[in-house]
């Protein structure tokens, strides 16, 4: 009788303080990995979000530059010289407009050299639903005759601010009006772009360039 009690006090066993202090431990472990890889998820969903609006601002930039290096200032073929650039701003903010008669709004030629003659604007106005935002919208018609004006698209919907430059080639101005200038210097030498987007966090993403104009060069 007395060997059966030793036995049954030496088999070996867990408490229940242990027990609680195990998953104590366990459940700590597991709230530390699951933090973890919180972390990693929305970093990575940050930095992808952030590539979305680096490839968004550069994207734009890439069209408005092709836009604007098409402007059309020729006397070989019938066209329309336009290019109108406005300085304004709302809240402190520079949000531009510009307005360019050009070969192609895509900048794709034809086999004769020219493409179809569009008049492109670029305009913002504010986002209603983020304050400090403003829309970007693009809308496009041809200039070559009478047809429907397309109903405006929208091209960013965080943008903070658009700043356009035109250089004469002696010096940079604000605006821009080739209605009010002599044939030949109609259209600018070259145009300053700066865009800047809001990023995934609100940070500004900046994206600059400078566009010559082949036409305008072209007569000098």
């Amino acid at each position: 009788m007395m060997s059966s009690y030793r036995m049954l006090r030496a088999t070996p066993g867990f408490t229940l303080l242990e027990l609680m202090l195990a998953v104590s431990i366990l459940g700590l472990i597991v709230l530390m990995l699951a933090q973890s890889f919180h972390a990693v998820a929305t970093s990575k969903l940050h930095a992808e979000e952030r590539l979305y609006s680096e490839r968004s601002g550069r994207a734009i930039l890439w069209q408005m530059s092709n836009e604007i290096r098409g402007a059309v200032q020729t006397p070989l073929a019938p066209s329309r010289v336009l290019v109108l650039g406005a300085a304004k701003y709302q809240g402190g903010s520079a949000v531009n407009t510009l307005t360019v008669s050009t070969l192609d709004a895509g900048h794709r030629r034809s086999l004769d050299g020219y493409g179809a003659e569009d008049i492109v604007t670029y305009s913002a106005v504010p986002n209603p639903n983020h304050r400090g935002w403003f829309l970007l919208e693009r809308s496009q018609y041809s200039g070559l005759g009478p047809g429907d004006k397309q109903a405006p698209i929208i091209v960013a919907d965080n943008m903070v601010s658009l700043k356009l430059r035109y250089f004469d080639g002696e010096q940079w101005a604000q605006v821009w009006n080739s209605e009010n200038m002599s044939p030949g210097r109609q259209v600018p030498v070259a145009v300053s772009i700066d865009l800047n987007l809001a990023g995934p966090r609100g940070e500004p993403l900046a994206f600059s360039t400078q566009v010559t104009v082949p036409m305008a060069i072209a007569q000098w």
